[in-house]
């Protein structure tokens, strides 16, 4: 059997980042994994900034109320729904993630936790291990599952690799360039059928 790995933000839900950025006014909190490859470089500069702005987890999460998946999304993970196992690896949080898996349909989420204290502030953050895109395709194929991965940002193209076929989806051109051996491609027919392509079974649209 063959398990579609998917990232999350940017591939099926908005930037949650750049949304609180939006809404906030914080323009440094519109700075992804499309930026920055190091994500505790990212993550602690994230950090500093709710700090310095004396925001929680309360105001993120009243921002992600607002928000629904990408146009198109939910259809989407149903379509592999009826052909993948479908597994979600992405580096956001599980007190960010759950209003979208309700959305989505429940589908499996594999990302980290944040470190509240008893004020609502953000004090840290908690990898579910180092790698864990690229751990989590390990070990889908040391139980002989095929996958295949899909993402945009710098922090998916590890797992994009190691997986038997990757893809990016809606990628920066930064990316594209830099990481010419994936196919890119915009929008989710196209996703589709870099998919079936991908698959070494006989599927169809």
């Amino acid at each position: 059997m063959e398990i579609a790995c998917l990232d999350l933000e940017g591939v099926l839900i908005p930037e949650i980042w750049i949304k609180v950025a939006e809404k906030t006014g914080i323009d440094g909190l519109k700075r992804t994994t499309r930026d920055e490859p190091d994500y505790d470089v990212l993550m602690r500069y994230r950090l500093d900034l709710l700090k310095e702005h004396y925001l929680g987890i309360t105001e993120i999460q009243e921002v992600i109320a607002t928000l629904t998946p990408l146009n198109g999304a939910v259809e989407f993970v149903d379509w592999l729904r009826a052909r993948f196992q479908v597994v979600i690896l992405s580096d956001t949080f599980y007190e960010f993630a759950q209003p979208f898996m309700r959305q989505l349909g429940y589908p499996t989420l594999l990302c980290h936790r944040l470190v509240v204290d008893e004020q609502s502030r953000i004090v840290d953050y908690s990898l579910r291990q180092e790698n864990p895109k690229r751990q989590a395709i390990v070990g889908f194929k040391s139980m002989y599952y095929r996958t295949i991965a899909t993402g945009d940002s710098y922090n998916d193209t590890t797992m994009l690799t190691e997986a038997d076929a990757g893809i990016l989806f809606n990628a920066p051109q930064r990316v594209i360039d830099e990481f010419p051996q994936f196919p890119s491609v915009t929008g989710y027919g196209d996703l589709k059928r870099q998919f079936l392509k991908a698959s070494d079974r006989d599927l169809t649209l």
